[in-house]
């Protein structure tokens, strides 16, 4: 349906370029959808209900069809395809925008969540390396040792600075190597 849905606003576009007058493009679409439409009903059996969706679609207007497109793309989750002609200046238009936020905001935030990495441990003190972060992590006892032998791997996301770094100084004290990015 979104196929169709997209196919349908596409030709709408094309069409309407075509025509200067609003009024004699939109009497157009409903001539050539109407055309289309008997087409396809005499080529093969329509579901009734799918018929009338298809009569309702036929009848709307370029921005009324631009919009059921957004929102079927909205309501299934389908992302947003490139492309050519008059609608391809407003993602860049959108983009530029964007570039521009980013230019006017404060260059001196601060980061207060961070991500802590285990980088390296000590092989002496590999036994209590497991033990810490099977306690930090929640992990199982297996789960944390196949989690210290495979590092460099990230432990925690989104930490506050302060849980952070007490957590950096306790893995120090038992010899591991952990970055906070």
């Amino acid at each position: 349906m979104a196929m169709s849905c997209r196919y349908a606003a596409q030709s709408c576009a094309r069409q309407l370029r075509s025509f200067r007058s609003t009024k004699a493009s939109a009497q157009m679409l409903r001539v050539t959808f109407t055309a289309r439409r008997s087409n396809s009903t005499e080529t093969a059996a329509v579901n009734p209900k799918i018929a009338e969706i298809v009569d309702q679609i036929s009848q709307l207007t370029l921005l009324e069809t631009a919009d059921l497109v957004s929102s079927l793309r909205s309501k299934l989750n389908i992302p947003d395809m490139p492309i050519s002609g008059f609608a391809a200046a407003a993602p860049a238009a959108a983009a530029a925008a964007a570039e521009e936020a980013e230019e006017t905001a404060p260059a001196t935030a601060e980061k207060t969540l961070f991500t802590l990495k285990l980088q390296a441990f000590d092989a002496a003190t590999k036994a209590k390396v497991i033990k810490e972060v099977k306690s930090l992590l929640g992990l199982s006892l297996v789960d944390s040792k196949k989690f210290v032998e495979s590092a460099p791997k990230m432990m925690k996301e989104n930490v506050p600075k302060e849980e952070a770094e007490k957590i950096i100084n306790a893995m120090k004290e038992l010899g591991a190597t952990v970055v906070m990015e």
